[in-house]
């Protein structure tokens, strides 16, 4: 997700860094490698203008040439109008007055819409929500089979209609009542696609809107086709009113140009985006974390958001107890790895990391997904006995786990050093911790306890 701007706009910032003084001159520069970047990154050519001139007036004030760290300087007015291109602010969802709250959900074929749907309610379930699923697509049963595998999957009940409803109006009018009489508090309507806007589509939509009166109208784009999303996206949003847009596939898109045009040219928020094909691989986008990211700051926000949503509390201090004492075994390594797995792929935890400082080799390094199973493997692969106890695994016992666990005996060593290393920096950084802790306690700083 934005690799590609990301590495040319750290390209522009380390150059900065490296003049003796900021001049108007070396500023121009910055910004015309900027504006390529962007443009590079398949932004929208207006909105790309609109960012260097807005950009161009403050870097170039006599404060910024001025300060102290001019270059910093530059980074936080880019960073603001990154922020302000994508949004400013979290858009959230708003609901009705009076449940249950109807959410249309439409988009062209192939951009994900249906797989998003579930998505969502899978979100607002987590959320303490209470939805409830419709599909009004009566021109491609499969669309229809396909919500309800995913609803199945997820556990939310879906509305499949009876013989006699067949348009889609009736469809969402009943889907609408069923909730009411079952308590639930909101209506996700995947409405039916086409491979191009056509008025049969937009009628049929505007009766829906029309008898519905949704609360939110939210348009489902596929990040990978770039402008022509926001083209489609900015089309529905004059022929339909659309308030708010959830980009899939943003995992694939090294580029990032719909994320950074949509809002700026439909006007409109980009409130979600998906970033796998698994159901949770569903997130809230925030503009600011997001400006962050490109610019190599990392998203650590979203990280922790991440971690207290997959580990509980009660796991997460039982864990931290076993990293800080004498025994940490094998089960733990593997349980601690089951864990971090949980939050997604290696890759992506790392790109929410800072690219920058001590850190800033990380977006080179190269995970293997695989390594993980096999070491997950070779541990279930010991005896309890084992795993408890490492010293206990000798040659003969090494050949036996590689057997048993289809590797061989080199990763099981391998496996071993590891863990032995991960114990050795846990002991570590348990002794710095503590002598840490000791000295804020003499400090006494502001919000301790006895200031």
């Amino acid at each position: 997700m934005f690799d590609n701007l990301s590495d040319k706009l750290q390209r522009v910032f380390k150059n900065l860094r490296g003049e003796g003084k900021l001049t108007a001159a070396n500023m121009e520069d910055a910004l015309r490698e900027i504006r390529v970047a962007l443009l590079e990154a398949d932004v929208h050519f207006k909105v790309v203008k609109q960012f260097i001139e807005e950009v161009k007036v403050k870097a170039l004030g006599e404060d910024v040439l001025n300060a102290l760290s001019p270059s910093q300087q530059v980074v936080k007015i880019v960073r603001d109008e990154l922020t302000k291109m994508l949004g400013t602010h979290q858009s959230r969802l708003r609901f009705a007055n009076e449940p249950p709250t109807i959410i249309l959900v439409v988009g062209l074929q192939g951009s994900g819409k249906t797989t998003s749907t579930a998505k969502l309610a899978r979100f607002l379930t987590k959320e303490g929500s209470k939805p409830q699923l419709v599909s009004v697509d009566v021109y491609r049963p499969a669309a229809r089979h396909q919500l309800s595998i995913l609803a199945k999957n997820i556990g939310t009940p879906v509305y499949e209609g009876t013989p006699e409803e067949t348009k889609p109006l009736e469809l969402a009018k009943a889907a609408r009542r069923e909730a009411m009489q079952t308590g639930r508090d909101i209506v996700l309507v995947d409405t039916a696609g086409r491979q191009h806007i056509d008025e049969q589509l937009m009628q049929e939509l505007h009766e829906l809107k029309e008898a519905l009166n949704p609360t939110e109208i939210l348009f489902v784009a596929d990040a990978m086709t770039g402008q022509d999303a926001v083209k489609s996206a900015d089309e529905f949003h004059k022929r339909l009113g659309i308030t708010g847009v959830i980009l899939t596939k943003m995992d694939g898109d090294a580029r990032g140009g719909a994320a950074l045009s949509i809002r700026a040219i439909t006007g409109q928020p980009l409130k979600f985006v998906g970033v796998g094909e698994k159901p949770d691989a569903f997130e809230s986008f925030y503009p600011d974390r997001a400006a962050s990211r490109i610019l190599g700051m990392g998203d650590v926000l979203s990280l922790i958001d991440k971690v207290q949503e997959s580990i509980s509390l009660e796991t997460a201090e039982k864990m931290q107890e076993k990293l800080m004492g004498d025994d940490f075994t094998l089960e733990d390594f593997r349980d601690q790895i089951k864990q971090i797995r949980k939050l997604g792929s290696l890759g992506g935890l790392l790109e929410m990391m800072p690219q920058i400082g001590p850190l800033k080799e990380l977006k080179n390094a190269k995970i293997d997904e695989s390594e993980v199973g096999r070491i997950v493997a070779i541990i279930d692969s010991m005896t309890p006995k084992e795993r408890r106890n490492h010293m206990l695994v000798n040659g003969s016992r090494r050949r036996r786990i590689a057997k048993g666990s289809g590797t061989s005996v080199q990763d099981v060593n391998n496996l071993l050093k590891q863990y032995a290393q991960a114990r050795k920096m846990m002991k570590s950084f348990s002794g710095q911790a503590g002598f840490l802790g000791k000295r804020l306690a003499k400090m006494k700083l502001p919000g301790m306890p006895g200031f």
